[in-house]
């Protein structure tokens, strides 16, 4: 089963990344080039999820 959460972080993917890390989220790798502007976590159960950057100019 597939879950999407949208949500409106701010502008600072980083600081989204550190929010959702520290509400126990974990970085995972699967397969993501190194350069990829998103960032893969899972939550505590396992469910990976990106991280995009804001498309707001």
């Amino acid at each position: 089963m597939s879950k999407t959460v949208d949500s409106a972080p701010s502008d600072d993917q980083g600081a989204e990344v550190e929010r959702l890390i520290d509400l126990g989220a974990t970085r995972t790798d699967v397969g993501q080039p190194a350069d990829a502007p998103w960032v893969v976590l899972a939550d505590p159960e396992g469910n990976e999820f990106c991280v995009l950057p804001s498309r707001r100019p």
